[in-house]
């Protein structure tokens, strides 16, 4: 380095200065300096690089007047600071190579005396041949970025805010059904109470009854004996106490019998012990925290952003004189050579296609079909709706098809892909367990985790499976979301966003992003691996259904749900 480098000048970086940026002065007023010579102040619209001024609308208005003055430069007073020396107002014309540095006529005299490389900056832009554009790529991305922040600022308040009026409407939707419970609690347990009652005091009155009697007895026994003993003979008082006494050790036998066994009854409804009611705290015996989730921006930097879908090719899916109905294909799927294969449910078929989307041949299925997955060069499998299998076909390179082997499952599979070269991962459907493991033998096996308690309905839910990072996708259509999960740590990212709705066909795209179907508003949308919507793209299909990417992820093919006017269409894409 040149020895100016050690040169220690005021307007060197100190403790507590701020530098002004570009930015900042451009939001200063800049005035008028003739203006301001005569004691007016008008704001610069110019700046005049040869007359080295900032001049208002009617003062720069010379230059156009006078011919001696059509040669200065004028620029937009915004932007003159670009061409300016911020420590002396000049006009940058030199570079000192040796720092690296701008510098006006004064700079060079004051701070690079000593630089041996002091360059008149009109000769470095000579030699340049052509204008970078990189600069405006970084400032472009740069303000993509910002923008993409303030969108997801607005996002988060706004969900901030939406969160805590679902949380409000979960504890409602808690309390209701409590109280719900309690309801049906109170009814079955006071019929039941009732009942008791009924029999008890069915118990109890016949007790009174014989009681009462016994009372009766007992009190005419008495009064006769008394009557006796106070005005009878004593004959009299012999046979009445002979005649007594027997059916008087009845009686009290009776009674004493009667009070040993009696036993006085109450109805009482006790909780077990682990319900603890208040007055304890409902924190104590209610489970459930409130949890504060973070979701930083991510980098994709590196990622390839699809920027332009191209459409290749597009044609109308017609009925052909061996099809029973109008063609609806669930599933499809790339070959590795280019090829395409797709189920049709309709008309249960599996079809080949070549890269131009012309058919090449058919296989007819004995069950309506819903998704098709490639496994090998020469092999393909398909998941049915109506029946608990996995059927595995031969795709020959001439296009003949023939059954290898089907093996028995015993739930319902919709969508299916590879998890690697061993292992089916399947979406289910009336099904406790969205999502599940089988190996390419058939049996199956359980993923580590915690799905929420739900049974999708058929054509409600599509997963797929991104190899390379463990990550599972799992679509959910009536919610609008996508749930992206990490099966190394079982967590999840929940994916919502207005370009996101009724979400159908799912595959894994460029840089392991997501390609989903937006059937709502008929566009194909990118999405990162860690939920951040990367870009969308509106195509000429309405209701888009199924999406596959070719191997090289240059290609993407999509068809439609759309009764009276199916398509199935490719594009190329441009990052």
């Amino acid at each position: 380095m040149a020895d100016c480098g050690s040169n220690i000048r005021e307007d060197d970086e100190v403790p507590g200065r701020v530098e002004e940026t570009l930015c900042q002065m451009r939001v200063k007023e800049i005035m008028c300096q003739p203006c301001l010579s005569k004691d007016k102040k008008n704001v610069a619209d110019k700046f005049c690089s040869t007359c080295n001024e900032f001049q208002c609308y009617d003062c720069s208005d010379v230059h156009n007047v006078l011919a001696v003055f059509k040669s200065h430069k004028l620029l937009n007073a915004n932007v003159a600071h670009l061409i300016r020396c911020d420590q002396h107002q000049k006009v940058i014309d030199l570079f000192c190579e040796a720092e690296k540095k701008l510098c006006c006529s004064t700079c060079a005299i004051v701070d690079h005396s000593k630089c041996h490389s002091v360059v008149e900056v009109e000769k470095l832009a000579g030699k340049m041949t052509s204008p970078s554009s990189s600069l405006e790529e970084i400032l472009q991305e740069a303000k993509e970025n910002a923008e993409n922040i303030a969108r997801d600022i607005i996002s988060s308040k706004d969900q901030l805010v939406q969160d805590v009026e679902e949380i409000q409407a979960i504890i409602r939707e808690m309390r209701d059904e409590v109280v719900k419970m309690f309801e049906e609690l109170e009814v079955s347990i006071v019929k039941r109470a009732k009942t008791l009652q009924k029999e008890k005091l069915g118990d109890l009155e016949k007790k009174q009854s014989q009681n009462e009697r016994h009372f009766a007895n007992v009190t005419a026994y008495l009064e006769a004996i008394h009557s006796i003993y106070k005005s009878g003979t004593p004959t009299q008082k012999f046979i009445a106490e002979q005649k007594i006494e027997k059916d008087a050790n009845v009686i009290c036998r009776d009674v004493n019998e009667e009070c040993q066994n009696f036993q006085t009854m109450t109805i009482s409804f006790d909780f077990d012990e682990q319900l603890n009611l208040p007055p304890e705290s409902i924190s104590d015996f209610v489970p459930g925290q409130l949890t504060l989730k973070y979701h930083e921006l991510e980098n994709v930097n590196g990622v390839n952003k699809v920027k332009i879908l191209t459409q290749v090719s597009s044609f109308d899916l017609k009925k052909t004189d061996d099809d029973i109905e109008e063609p609806f294909i669930t599933g499809l799927d790339f070959l590795p050579d280019g090829r395409l294969v797709a189920v049709d449910n309709n008309n249960m078929k599996l079809i080949v296609y070549d890269e131009k989307l012309e058919v090449l041949g058919s296989y007819q299925l004995s069950y309506g079909p819903l998704a098709v997955v490639s496994v090998s060069e020469d092999e393909v499998a398909i998941t049915s709706g109506d029946k608990y299998m996995i059927d595995l076909l031969r795709v020959g390179k001439a296009n003949e098809i023939s059954s290898r082997r089907k093996y028995r499952v015993t739930t319902k599979y919709d969508s299916i892909c590879l998890k690697d070269n061993s292992q089916f991962v399947v979406g289910t459907f009336d099904y406790q367990i969205p999502v599940e493991i089988i190996s390419l033998a058939g049996e199956p096996d359980a993923l580590s985790i915690n799905f929420p308690n739900k049974a999708y309905q058929a054509d409600t839910s599509v997963c797929t499976y991104i190899q390379n990072i463990n990550k599972l996708v799992l679509t959910d259509i009536y919610k609008h979301t996508i749930y992206i999960y990490d099966i190394k740590t079982n967590t999840r990212v929940v994916v919502k966003d207005d370009h996101i709705q009724t979400p159908c066909g799912v595959a894994v795209g460029p840089s392991d992003t997501i390609l989903v179907c937006s059937y709502g508003t008929d566009s194909i949308v990118q999405i990162s691996q860690t939920g951040q919507i990367l870009s969308s793209h509106k195509i000429d299909m309405k209701y888009p259904y199924r999406v596959c990417v070719s191997l090289d992820k240059a290609f993407l093919v999509v068809t439609n749900s759309c009764s009276g006017n199916p398509k199935m269409q490719k594009f190329k894409m441009s990052f």
